[in-house]
This record gives structure tokens, C-alpha cells and sequence, in this order.
């Protein structure tokens, strides 16, 4: 399936950006980023917005996010030493889960080199029984909803 020009993300349908910096190891034997590690990427810019604009605390925080879903597609290689942009939005919000869109850019390009998403369930750092999203994260992650909130029953 060929993607459309307008089905490719840009820059502009994102609302938190994190840049990374690729690393040697981040290379495969054929000379570009490998699959596995956009994972890390999507990994990193959520947390990184869980814990500096949420205010989450991965080591004593009551109720945590575990991934239980994760996507990519592929557009464009990138190779160390390259620096990225990874680009976060909440493109569903439940009481107790969050679906992100994310997507990595070039650091100077606007159109995404590889783009999916990444769904986070919260639950009881303890018992690993569903929880309600605590409300500093709740409310981090409103601002960056692209569309309305779904009316899709809580988790």
C-alpha cells in the first residue's frame, strides 16, 4: 500500500518534541538506525513527558505506566551520528489509559521518518491491578489531545 503525501505526519500534527541524539550502537550492519530502536525513542519521549511535565517518579510513584501495545511504520532511514526529534501527541484518553502518536523526525525536516503508537495502561505499582491515571498526569497529557476527548468507556 502506497501512502498518500498527506498521510505522511509532519512536525505540525505533534505537541511535545524531544530531541535525541543517535548513538553508534544504534547502527546496524547496514549502516541505519535499527527497527528495535525506535521503540527506544517512543519509550523516552513519553517517559520524558510522564516524568518532567506530569511529574511522575518512576521510583516511588503508586500507580505507573506499562506499555501494552506499541506500532511503527517506516518511512526513511537515519544513521548515527544523526540528531532526531521525537514527537509526541495523546491521540486517545482514557481513566486509566493513554494512546500516544509519535514520530520521529529529522532534526531539520518536518516530515516524520518513521511514525505509530504507544499505548500506556496505569496501574498499582504494587498489586499490577489497574488504576486511574493520578490527576498531575492526567491533566499534562489533556494538553496534548489532538482530538477531542473519545467517548469510549473508562479502563
Amino acid at each position: 500500500m502506497t501512502e498518500t503525501p498527506s498521510a505522511i505526519p509532519t512536525a505540525a500534527d505533534y505537541r511535545y518534541f524531544l530531541p535525541i541524539t543517535t548513538r553508534w550502537m544504534d547502527n546496524d550492519v547496514y549502516g541505519h538506525v535499527n527497527n528495535v530502536t525506535y521503540y527506544s525513542y517512543f519509550d523516552t519521549v513519553a517517559n520524558h513527558f510522564l516524568i518532567r511535565e506530569g511529574g511522575l517518579d518512576i521510583h516511588t510513584a503508586p500507580v505507573i505506566g506499562l506499555v501494552v501495545e506499541s506500532q511503527c511504520s517506516y518511512r526513511a532511514p537515519i544513521a548515527y551520528p544523526d540528531t532526531v526529534r521525537a514527537g509526541l501527541r495523546v491521540d486517545a484518553l482514557s481513566r486509566r489509559s493513554v494512546r500516544y502518536g509519535i514520530a520521529i523526525f529529522p532534526e531539520t525536516a518536518d516530515e516524520a521518518v518513521a511514525h505509530g503508537h504507544f499505548v500506556h495502561v496505569f496501574v498499582d505499582r504494587e498489586q499490577r491491578t489497574a488504576a486511574p491515571i493520578p490527576e498531575p498526569i492526567r491533566a499534562a497529557l489533556e494538553t496534548l489531545q489532538v482530538t477531542p476527548p473519545a467517548d469510549h468507556p473508562a479502563r
